[in-house]
């Protein structure tokens, strides 16, 4: 929730100031949402930006209320560069879509330039914050083009550039910051009336560029913010338009990538040069935006799990978000599917296997459990009628169930089927009937998950008492179903034991679910071990990726 707006003194740049505009962006952007997205119409069709922008508004205003949540005389610069600075890496943690992506990197922009202000500067001379302001618009604009791979006009970057360009000329003649701020603000209503002459699906649609209308409610804001005077002028409108629909119902129903990737990396600049040229020859609508070792990635791609590996080659992603547009334009059109899976996947590479098959994916990583919310924002993602969830876990199952209790308060049916490993989850996932009856599919997906044996092999961190004897630090367990069963000293030799005890009992087919750390020659190895001692088991291997187990193992 925005903080509690207190009095703010016009023309102040400071820290309250920072705290006001984003209040007030924030509302100005839940009135504004809807109009937004409803004329949605570029680089996709999907509804969306109004709701991706709010979103990224909300997290860095969640930002700023976190990390500075008492409200100060605003005259001490620190605070100033605190409070930007929160703000920005607010938006940039919770950022979504193409338009929060770039917004968030604007917002970076003003936080490099207000953040740098020194103790001793007068920041209540009103020439002074002008020229303070203006530099910090300019700087927003630079970034965000430089963020973008291929930069497009007409855009909300159109909308930024000319924004700066009047603030920088009204800071030039001596403005002061309120001057600045309208200067900026009426910049941008007249370049977003310009962008349908531009861009040419913005013409064809009738309408203005989404992202830019939203731009111009944040400049709105920023005016509001420092002359104490609500903008009397709304943002230039366009009129709402219906997603295109396909001629034929078998065809693609847009032309570009199916994905859109989204996840933060903890990355060295140099490593993000590199995975910039790498996803940039995997799709397009490319944005990275961040810095000082943070970066949020945003890009659109047939394949998914390759541009999840890209990260992963660059750094440490996280927070991963798959999202497939066939189910975005379903719901630009006001449709729902009429049902989804969501599965909770213990690594990114499974992430990137599940997010093909359809679901909608939550990472889930060592340590850590998936939150209420976080299953219940998929849940909405998947934006189905009807959700079978997968837990993954039973670790996370309190959660899923509470997830599923509010989704359905919402008029959602929700089915969660409790597995316990991500194998049971794949064993589930490959039996899923979408076109079948919702209890029907449940049942299927049930069973197959409880037909499914799973094991997994750990290393122990410390001595301790297991069910299979005494295990030392550095041992390797071999675990199945939940429980140590073999202690070993090396990862293959106990996977072969691991094995030989789950195969006692007879099975068809084994899944085995490699690590980051495991080379190709153990799955080689193990996939032979099987041939050789059972002729009649199938055997499929996948990469797990970052923050999966060493090995998981599935018998069906």
């Amino acid at each position: 929730m925005p903080h509690e707006q207190q009095p703010q003194t016009p023309d102040v740049l400071d820290a309250e100031a920072v705290r006001t505009w984003s209040s007030l962006a924030l509302a100005a952007l839940g009135r504004a949402r809807e109009d937004i997205d409803a004329i949605n119409v570029y680089p996709v069709a999907d509804a969306d930006t109004g709701t991706n922008l709010y979103l990224t508004a909300e997290s860095a205003d969640r930002g700023l209320a976190e990390a500075f949540p008492e409200v100060t005389d605003g005259t001490g610069a620190t605070s100033l560069s605190e409070a930007v600075r929160a703000w920005a890496h607010g938006a940039l943690l919770g950022a979504r879509g193409n338009s929060g992506t770039i917004l968030a990197q604007l917002l970076r922009g003003v936080a490099d330039v207000l953040g740098e202000q020194q103790a001793d500067r007068a920041e209540h001379e009103e020439r002074e914050t002008g020229g303070l302001l203006a530099r910090a618009l300019t700087r927003a604009a630079e970034e965000a083009y430089a963020a973008v791979a291929h930069p497009v006009e007409g855009t909300m970057l159109t909308v930024a550039g000319a924004a700066a360009r009047a603030g920088e000329a009204a800071g030039a003649a001596a403005g002061t910051a309120v001057e600045v701020a309208r200067a900026a603000y009426d910049g941008a209503r007249a370049a977003l009336a310009e962008t349908p002459g531009q861009l040419a699906a913005l013409g064809r649609a009738g309408v203005v560029d989404a992202g830019g209308c939203g731009l111009v409610v944040v400049f709105g804001a920023l005016w509001q913010a420092l002359s104490g005077q609500e903008p009397a002028a709304e943002p230039v409108r366009g009129r709402a338009v219906p997603v295109p629909q396909p001629q034929d119902p078998c065809a693609q129903e847009e032309d570009g990538p199916a994905y859109e990737v989204i996840y933060l990396l903890e990355a060295s600049e140099a490593a993000v040069g590199e995975l910039r040229e790498r996803l940039d020859g995997l799709g397009d609508s490319l944005v990275v935006v961040g810095g000082d070792g943070l970066w949020n990635v945003h890009v659109h791609v047939d394949d998914p799990g390759a541009a999840v590996e890209a990260g992963v080659v660059a750094g440490r992603p996280y927070r991963i978000r798959i999202t497939h547009f066939g189910d975005e334009r379903r719901r630009a059109r006001g449709e729902r599917a009429q049902r989804a899976v969501v599965a909770v996947v213990p690594g990114e590479g499974l992430a990137g296997l599940c997010g093909e098959a359809g679901a909608t994916t939550v990472l889930a990583r060592p340590g850590e459990l998936p939150a209420v919310a976080e299953l219940l924002d998929a849940v909405r993602r998947a934006h189905a009628r009807e959700v079978v969830l997968l837990p993954g876990g039973a670790e996370s199952r309190a959660a899923a169930a509470a997830a599923a209790e509010q989704a359905r308060a919402e008029g959602v049916r929700v089915a969660v089927i409790p597995t316990r490993s991500a194998v049971q989850g794949l064993a589930a996932l490959a039996v899923h009937d979408p076109e079948g009856s919702f209890d029907e599919d449940v049942v299927a997906m049930t069973a197959a998950a409880g037909a499914t044996r799973y094991g997994e092999l750990a290393v122990a961190e410390r001595q301790s008492f297991t069910s299979a004897g005494i295990c030392q630090a550095g041992d390797v367990l071999g675990l199945i179903d939940g429980d140590v069963a073999v202690i070993g000293a090396g990862l293959p030799e106990t996977a072969e034991a691991v094995l030989d005890r789950m195969l006692g009992s007879g099975g068809e087919l084994v899944t085995l679910v490699l690590g980051p750390e495991v080379p190709d020659a153990v799955a080689e190895r193990l996939e032979a071990y099987v041939q050789h001692g059972h002729l009649a088991v199938d055997t499929v291997t996948y990469r797990g990726g970052r923050y999966s187990a060493p090995l998981l193992i599935g018998v069906e």
